[in-house]
């Protein structure tokens, strides 16, 4: 059969409006955040880890556990983005995929040790079974041909993360990156199969408007997450003078960074992936931007942990590569997020995020309240040029990368 099932599929020319289904998917991601950050958390906590600036082991493999997560929130994505969330069979695959993501979520802290196991065989589980039942949906159809090719590369990347969880220490590290590595080379190439060819997945060309807002809220749930960070070690603390301040000047971070992502390249991605000319290329180089910002969001929020429990303690290195590299990453993805939509990056986010590399060397002389207050004047300095060179001009229109 030639055709495709057309009623499982969003209507052509009808508004892209997110529905309840893909928000209510989001909250499992309120708790893969929270993972996300008490990972960090514990590394940081563990005996000479904060003494030394803190080092790529450390950051990569958390970000290792972070990308089927990623994948899984994408494909999710995909999913609503294509095909209509009111549908049944399409409700089911997102909400397994989201029962999928608890578990994972609940087995991060302990994926390199006894929680391997159930990390990656939930991870394989869902991805070979969401696949699985979209076959057997379009049964018939031309889709079928790009899930089989999809389950092809996932079964294969499967073995490794499912091998990997059976190692130990550094074996299962080398093997898990093979897997990730595995996982992304395949969607980039298209999912090639032998007798089934490849295919990459049109979804930002098809949906550009729907996937833009679907990674505004994503960004802003990491936003909320770092609030209540925020709000919890507050009340945790002394709540005393210096804790205070801590706590306003955290709050006053996280509402830079909301100031900064959307003014204005945030409120007109949509529009962006629209006018290119080539809008999956474009599409795919916006997620990427977007999951840095999101990660160094999740960085910022444990700085706000190791701040406000200690003002006025001693800085330690690893604590101040934090406090000052969440801020700093988040501005090179929001530099990158930049380029997409107006094939430019301005001056301040590139001097921002220099000037706050270069200070952390010297953190180490100031106590953490004065390293989370410059992160913080840093990114005030941001925001006051974007409203500085947006005064008295018309708003301006997306011109992406030709």
């Amino acid at each position: 059969m030639a055709g495709r099932r057309t009623d499982l599929f969003r209507k052509g020319g009808s508004p892209q409006r997110v529905w309840f289904l893909e928000l209510f998917f989001d909250l499992a991601f309120v708790f893969v955040i929270e993972r996300i950050a008490m990972r960090i958390s514990e590394q940081l906590g563990r005996p000479g880890v904060a003494e030394r600036w803190i080092g790529l082991p450390e950051l990569g493999a958390t970000l290792l556990l972070l990308m089927p997560l990623t994948w899984m929130w994408t494909f999710a994505a995909w999913t609503t983005a294509r095909f209509d969330p009111r549908r049944p069979p399409v409700q089911a695959v997102v909400i397994a995929t989201m029962f999928g993501v608890l578990i994972m979520s609940a087995a991060l802290p302990t994926a390199f040790r006894g929680g391997g196991l159930t990390f990656a065989g939930t991870y394989v589980a869902i991805q070979i079974g969401r696949l699985l039942i979209l076959m057997i949906i379009f049964r018939g159809y031309e889709l079928q041909r790009a899930f089989a090719r999809e389950l092809v590369w996932f079964t294969l990347t499967g073995i490794l993360w499912i091998a990997g969880a059976f190692a130990h220490d550094g074996t299962r590290v080398t093997i898990w990156i093979c897997a990730a590595a595995g996982d992304y080379l395949a969607a980039r190439l298209g999912w090639p199969a032998p007798k089934l060819g490849r295919q990459r997945i049109p979804v930002w060309a098809e949906a550009p408007e729907h996937l833009a807002d679907r990674y505004r809220q994503f960004l802003l749930i990491a936003l909320g997450q770092s609030v209540l960070a925020l709000s919890l070690a507050y009340t945790r603390g002394l709540n005393d003078l210096e804790s205070t301040s801590a706590f306003v000047i955290g709050f006053a971070t996280t509402v830079l960074l909301w100031r900064i992502y959307f003014y204005r390249a945030g409120q007109i991605l949509g529009e962006a992936i629209t006018a290119s000319k080539n809008p999956n290329h474009l599409g795919r180089v916006a997620a990427f931007a977007h999951w840095i910002m999101i990660l160094g969001i999740v960085l910022t929020a444990v700085g706000y942990e190791l701040v406000i429990p200690h003002p006025l303690g001693h800085t330690m290195p690893a604590w101040a590569a934090v406090i000052l590299g969440g801020p700093a990453l988040y501005v090179a993805g929001r530099a990158h997020f930049e380029y997409v939509v107006f094939a430019r990056v301005s001056r301040p986010r590139i001097i921002g995020v220099l000037i706050l590399i270069a200070a952390a060397p010297l953190m180490v002389f100031l106590p953490p309240l004065f390293v989370l207050l410059t992160a913080a004047l840093v990114l005030a300095g941001i925001a006051a040029t974007d409203a500085a060179r947006a005064r008295g001009r018309p708003l301006e229109a997306p011109s992406p990368p030709r």
